[in-house]
């Protein structure tokens, strides 16, 4: 079994080790290192620390012989590691005494590690979250990706204009992974399939090699530490010399720069049918090497493969991975002798699926003609599953010519499960209405949760410490040990120091924005924040109309006692979506306009920094006073960013959606502004004709904020945001006029509960107390028990 605990090191001997470190890893000699390289060398000695835990947690998974789990996704968004790490290791004041001995500053040093850009948004970062609490619990388990060299995109402003760029962060070393070349796998694409005595055998056009690259996973105090393992891909040829020494020096390089096209970026636009295919052969590149890799694991420990589902729990993170299913399939008949539904059944019964989305276009589908021509055999498999789906119910995964991987991906899997109750309930109503009909035991809910290691004590040290103060520190790995602190509210000296701590964090965000940015914030205004990715359900849309309608205000009545607000946006919108890139262009043009408004600047400023990621949201969560929650309802499954920022001691302004519901429960309804329609009334709305010009007709405000965007009050006179306009007059699928009169007056309302900061101190630290059940340690141990059937060896 692993230690309880590790010992740590001296401060002493923790800086000899990056000495060390600095001269024999990296070459330098103290008096001539850079930034880069005392980072570095901080990061190898940290690193030392973890590989003996993650030894004995390996050799102690092999001893039990007992149930692995493999959490495949094709997003990890880890961010920074430094911090993470030296905070579950315990070594923060180590690190930071022995980088001071050396002449350096550890918080300077930390905040230039690159964040690892291997996702988009809640998807990647709850992957990341349920990773840090599957190591917390001690339970085995592989996380499985992608190790893209570029990630998503660095996101830029250009005259206010969402531009992108190549991400970076791989221009450096990576010094968390370990590169494991001998483990690699070769996967195929294309070619055809030879039946002969009725066994198949798939002949690849073409093949790539996929190689791991691994980070282990640390849990808090290093009892465990599991493993994340991304796959790069590699050519099989690796250069063409005789090309080459014709001259074709380019061509010399295609076979690697093709092989590569497939680990370079994170959702490559699919509007071409080039992007669609380079997707598809993504997804199925990460788990068709996740699947070899597990059963050459699997098998190594001499188990029989009809027990695999006793030792392998595999759980699909949204449809990418929806594949696992044929492609297992595949493996135990094609390679391991098993009849086609012995396998079906076999494949069922390791296989899990987390369905993240109620909205269809999410809900992926493939073009039937290129799935065949990409994966034969896979196709003859889905066919196979699709003919007994449609026996036993009739339900059709094969449709129109489309292969639907959410149909493939619920029909494979013995458990489904939404992401909050709310969501759960609609999955059964609305996307997989008539599946449930048909195994109506299999859809069940598990509420997502955040690691409170990365989102409580590491992101904010102020609140952490006040918390630890007052109930010691097993909130930490017990967050519900949170309601601890509900006695305490009352007290004077407690409500005071938790509105320091906020404004603390209020004062190094501004502070942080000012160096990036130039923009200067106040931090007694309140800081009102909304950080996620721009989509239209999102509704940004709504916030910056808000925003707009209370600047007319403002302006018409100027001696009127406002609330300061400031406004801050953060998130970036799909390369091909082009609304959502007109709402980040309508968001900073507004931004100009008040910005370098005389007459309301001092009470009201719009912020938007340009490429938001983890370490940013690090910054922006502590600080926030207002988290905006305000998607339509019925349309986000859960979120994560609002627990994040209620845990953190923000006040919510929400619709009823998603894990709003079970926050509000939670949190009580006294403490959160509720607004909008509910998911049934905003289905019934849309039915109604003309429901959006109603709506704006019957709002003055409304209809006044949308004459000056047509007018180019905020475009330098021209007419530029029609397709906006359009939408909202047109048919606003996503309620936002029929939503506008009730968030413009709610917030009014929070504008003057704001001016009673005892009172918003007490709401916010009942937040923070409240919200102990958020937790991703609670989430994978419903995952364990209701799905799994995975242990802790702890």
């Amino acid at each position: 079994m692993p230690k309880d605990t590790m010992p740590l090191p001296t401060t002493n001997a923790f800086g000899a080790t990056i000495n060390h470190h600095l001269k024999t890893s990296l070459g330098k000699d103290p008096a001539n290192a850079s930034a880069y390289d005392w980072r570095v060398a901080l990061s190898l000695a940290v690193r030392d620390h973890v590989v003996d835990p993650w030894f004995d947690s390996t050799r102690a998974t092999y001893a039990a012989k007992g149930k692995r789990v493999y959490y495949l996704s094709m997003e990890f968004l880890i961010g920074r590691l430094i911090e993470d790490v030296t905070t579950n290791l315990g070594l923060e004041d180590i690190a930071a005494a022995a980088m001071a001995a050396l002449g350096q500053d550890y918080h300077a040093l930390v905040a230039t590690e690159p964040d690892a850009a291997l996702g988009n948004g809640g998807l990647g970062r709850l992957a990341a979250c349920f990773l840090d609490s599957l190591s917390t619990l001690g339970i085995p388990a592989y996380g499985y990706g992608i190790r893209y060299e570029h990630g998503l995109f660095a996101q830029h402003f250009q005259d206010g204009r969402q531009i992108e760029t190549a991400e970076g962060w791989l221009k450096e070393q990576h010094v968390w992974e370990f590169e494991r070349p001998e483990v690699r796998y070769h996967i195929g694409f294309g070619g055809h399939v030879d039946d002969q005595n009725g066994k198949a055998t798939w002949h690849p056009a073409e093949t790539v090699i996929a190689q791991a690259y691994d980070t282990p996973v640390v849990g808090w105090q290093a009892r465990w530490v599991n493993t994340l393992r991304l796959w790069a891909a590699l050519p099989t040829v690796l250069f063409d010399l005789a090309a080459f020494n014709r001259g074709d020096y380019i061509g010399a390089s295609v076979p690697e720069a093709l092989a590569r096209t497939l680990s370079r970026v994170l959702y490559p636009d699919d509007t071409t049918n080039e992007g669609k295919a380079l997707r598809l052969k993504q997804e199925y590149f990460f788990t068709a090497a996740s699947l070899q890799d597990l059963l050459r694991r699997f098998l190594s420990e001499g188990f029989a493969i009809h027990t695999l589902a006793d030792h392998v729990a595999i759980q699909l993170n949204d449809t990418h991975p929806a594949l696992a299913g044929p492609e297992l399939i595949r493996l135990l008949v094609d390679h391991h002798g098993l009849e086609i539904d012995a396998a079906i059944m076999l494949a069922r019964d390791c296989l899990g699926y987390t369905n993240h989305t109620l909205l269809p276009e999410a809900l992926e589908r493939w073009h039937e003609d290129m799935f065949r021509h990409i994966l034969p055999r896979h196709h003859q498999i889905i066919c196979h599953i699709h003919d007994q789906t449609v026996a036993a119910n009739g339900t059709h995964i094969l449709e129109h010519g489309s292969v639907k991987m959410g149909e493939l991906a619920f029909v494979m899997a013995h458990k489904v499960n939404g992401v909050s109750a709310l969501h759960t309930e609609l999955v059964k109503q609305t996307v997989f209405a008539d599946l449930h009909r048909a195994y109506p035991d299999r859809i069940i809910n598990q509420t997502n949760g955040i690691t409170p290691r990365r989102w409580l004590h590491g992101a904010n040290p102020a609140l952490s410490r006040l918390i630890t103060d007052t109930i010691g520190d097993v909130w930490i790995s017990d967050l519900e040990q949170l309601k601890g602190l509900e006695p305490h509210i009352a007290d004077p000296a407690f409500q005071a120091a938790f509105g320091v701590a906020k404004r603390d964090n209020k004062a190094r965000l501004a502070d942080w924005l000012k160096d990036r940015d130039g923009a200067i914030l106040n931090p007694d205004a309140m800081f009102d924040i909304q950080i996620k990715r721009i989509h239209e359900y999102k509704r940004q849309l709504l916030n910056i109309l808000e925003t707009i309608a209370l600047w007319n205000d403002m302006r018409d009545d100027p001696n009127a006692c406002w609330t300061p607000r400031v406004k801050i946006f953060g998130g970036k919108a799909a390369p091909g979506y082009a609304m959502a890139k007109s709402i980040i262009y309508l968001i900073n043009s507004v931004a100009r306009t008040i910005n370098a408004d005389p007459v309301t600047r001092d009470w009201l400023q719009v912020v938007y920094p340009e490429n938001y990621n983890v370490s940013m949201a690090e910054m922006l969560i502590p600080a926030c006073d207002l988290s905006e929650q305000i998607s339509t309802a019925g349309k986000e499954a859960s979120g994560t960013g609002n627990m994040k920022l209620s845990l953190n001691g923000a006040l919510t302004i929400g619709t009823l959606d998603g894990a709003n519901v079970e926050i509000r429960d939670h949190v009580g309804a006294d403490n959160f502004y509720l607004f909008g329609l509910s998911a049934d009334q905003v289905r019934a709305r849309r039915n109604e004709p003309d429901h959006a010009r109603r709506a704006i007709g019957d709002s003055p405000r409304l209809t006044r904020v949308l004459g000056q965007i047509a007018n180019g009050v905020f475009s330098n006179g021209d007419a530029v945001f029609g397709d906006i306009l359009g939408m909202l007059y047109d048919h606003d699928y996503f309620l936002v006029t029929a939503d506008f009169d009730e968030y413009f007056d709610m917030q009014r309302a929070i504008d003057q509960d704001y001016k009673d900061q005892g009172t918003w101190v007490r709401k916010a630290a009942l937040n923070t107390a409240r919200m102990g059940w958020f937790s991703s340690d609670r989430t994978i141990a419903g995952y364990a028990r209701d799905i799994w059937g995975a242990k802790s060896l702890l």
